[in-house]
C-alpha cells in the first residue's frame, strides 16, 4: 500500500534545509512547504535560494526565508549570528536537515590533493559542526525537535577512491551518533538518511559514464 502523508503533516513546524538551492535539499524543501511547514532555506547562493523561495511562493506554501552561508569558509562566528538572524524572525527550530555538502576527488589515496582533502573535511564535517552548534539552543526549544544528516554508503563502508568523501561521512555518523545519545533524554531526534543513488550534479561528477535515467530523481 502506498503511503500517502496529509496534507498538513509539518504544519506548524519550522524546518531548517542547508544545500537547498540545489539537487536533493531543493527538493527536500518544496516538500516540506508541500505538506505546510515553515521552511528556511540555507546556502551559499542567494539568486538559486531566491528562486526556490519564489517556487515556494508560487505553490502556495508558507513564504520561506532565506540565507546565505558557505560551509566552505564559514568560521563559529558566522554560524552564531545565522543563528541569531534565524532566532529573529523564529521562536524555535523543529528540524534540521544538513544537506550542503562537497564530494571532493574521486581517485586513489595516494593521488588525493591535500587542499581538496582539507575542503571536503571543512564542508562535511567542520562547517556541519559549527553550524550545528549554533542552532542546537533553537532546535532545543521544540517540544518534538528533529536533527538529520545526509550520509552515504560509504560512510559505513569504506570504498576505493572515495578517500576524503568516505572519510567525512564516517565522521558525520559518528557526530550523529554522540548527538543522539548526547540528547536522548531531550526532545530531541538526532539522525542519518542515506538517499542511495540519485540523480544530482554530485552524483554526475562521481559517475559522469554513468547513465542519469537509471537513477531516481531527488522528489
Amino acid at each position: 500500500m502506498h503511503y500517502q502523508p496529509q496534507r498538513h503533516l509539518l504544519q506548524d513546524r519550522i524546518i531548517l534545509v542547508t544545500g537547498a538551492s540545489d539537487g536533493i535539499g531543493r527538493e527536500a524543501a518544496l516538500t516540506y512547504s508541500r505538506y505546510s511547514a515553515s521552511v528556511i532555506l540555507v546556502g551559499r547562493n542567494e539568486e538559486k535560494l531566491r528562486s526556490v523561495a519564489h517556487e515556494i511562493q508560487q505553490a502556495g506554501g508558507i513564504p520561506a526565508r532565506w540565507f546565505t552561508l558557505d560551509l566552505l569558509t564559514c568560521t563559529p562566528q558566522e554560524c552564531q549570528q545565522l543563528a541569531q538572524k534565524i532566532a529573529i524572525h523564529y521562536p524555535r527550530l523543529d528540524g534540521v536537515l544538513h544537506n550542503a555538502g562537497l564530494l571532493g576527488d574521486v581517485c586513489p589515496m595516494d593521488q588525493q590533493k591535500p587542499e581538496v582533502w582539507q575542503q571536503v573535511m571543512q564542508v562535511n564535517v567542520n562547517g556541519t559542526f559549527m553550524l550545528t552548534q549554533a542552532l542546537l539552543p533553537l532546535l532545543l526549544k521544540s517540544e518534538s525537535g528533529s536533527l538529520v544528516f545526509t550520509s552515504s554508503s560509504v560512510g559505513r563502508q569504506g570504498r576505493a577512491n572515495w578517500g576524503a568523501y568516505a572519510a567525512s561521512k564516517f565522521a558525520t555518523e559518528g557526530m550523529m551518533q554522540v548527538l543522539a545519545e548526547e540528547y536522548q533524554n531531550r526532545h530531541l531526534r538526532v539522525n542519518c538518511i542515506n538517499p542511495g543513488g540519485t540523480r544530482t550534479k554530485m552524483r554526475a561528477n562521481a559517475f559522469p559514464t554513468e547513465d542519469p535515467q537509471k537513477l531516481k530523481t531527488p522528489r
